[in-house]
């Protein structure tokens, strides 16, 4: 059974979200108080992931972040973030953090979030070998509207993503999570138009309307497709869609100054902190994303 670690010095909100962890998923949940509480439980035994509050006593979870990235890389940690906080997430995600979860919604998000991190962080590493082994590849998936599609899309291109030599395995972990959120905005917010403002894409009155759009004609005959050229020095996604175009000047926020809890917006915040270039097409229906190899002196330094 999954363990996840839940960090905050809040004992309602700690208490809080491990209940949320407990009623969705079949998880085994333990505590700490802070950062500094943490690192002891981590070494005492190694969770599956950690959920954490970014604001906290003695270690907050900006250095646990740093801390956890150096000392245990292949741990994912997601964060939980109040209204403020989201300059800090920023940072986090930058530093390492798989995803964040704004605390308004952890009842509706947090399992849900933490199962799909954990699931890719523990997937089948059967072909580890032969993929540190491919010189170049490339290849286009025509996925229509098929979310079910989309776990095993990212899965494939995590086993791919192999050959690119990248800091650790978390980075590896953390730009599959960048392309499914590309993916799923493509989806959702393109080709089936979902409003920028939802919050949260699995809660029932949303996948209801995505059930009934999937089988609308307006919708149905759209196309989703995927192209990647994957090689030693750089991995490409260029992810179209047939909806609406998004708005470029929508999305090129400050990244520091974005207050969103918007499911796009959020999706945006996490692809702008993994990947090296993100580019939308003039017409606003293709997200391009680029991830670039570490030079040998960076992967030196990183060992």
């Amino acid at each position: 059974m999954p363990h996840v670690l839940v960090v905050d010095d809040s004992p309602s909100d700690r208490l809080l979200a491990g209940r949320f962890l407990q009623r969705e998923r079949n998880l085994t949940v333990s505590f700490a108080e802070n950062g500094a509480e943490a690192i002891l439980s981590i070494r005492r035994q190694l969770p599956d992931a950690v959920v954490t509050d970014l604001q906290m006593p003695e270690l907050d979870g900006l250095q646990l972040v740093a801390y956890i990235k150096q000392h245990f890389p292949l741990l994912p940690v997601i964060l939980m973030t109040a209204q403020g906080s989201e300059d800090i997430a920023a940072e986090a995600l930058r530093l390492g953090a798989a995803s964040y979860v704004p605390k308004a919604y952890l009842s509706q998000q947090l399992a849900d979030v933490v199962a799909r991190i954990i699931e890719s962080a523990t997937a089948d590493r059967g072909h580890s070998r032969l993929m540190h082994t491919l010189a170049n590849c490339q290849c286009r998936f025509n996925l229509q509207n098929d979310p079910d599609l989309i776990g095993p899309l990212v899965s494939h291109f995590q086993e791919m993503l192999r050959c690119l030599p990248l800091a650790d395995e978390s980075e590896r972990l953390r730009v599959g999570i960048a392309v499914k959120h590309a993916v799923l905005n493509g989806l959702y917010h393109g080709n089936l138009e979902l409003s920028s403002d939802i919050t949260d894409v699995t809660s029932a009155e949303v996948a209801s309307l995505v059930e009934e759009r999937l089988a609308d004609q307006r919708y149905v005959g759209r196309k989703l497709v995927v192209d990647a050229r994957l090689s030693p020095e750089s991995a490409e996604f260029h992810i179209h869609h047939e909806g609406p175009g998004f708005n470029n000047a929508n999305l090129q926020v400050d990244f520091d100054a974005v207050h969103s809890s918007s499911h796009l917006m959020r999706g945006w915040i996490l692809i702008r902190s993994i990947m090296d270039d993100i580019q939308l097409s003039p017409d606003g229906r293709s997200q391009i994303l680029v991830k670039r190899a570490l030079a040998e002196t960076e992967l030196l330094f990183e060992e």
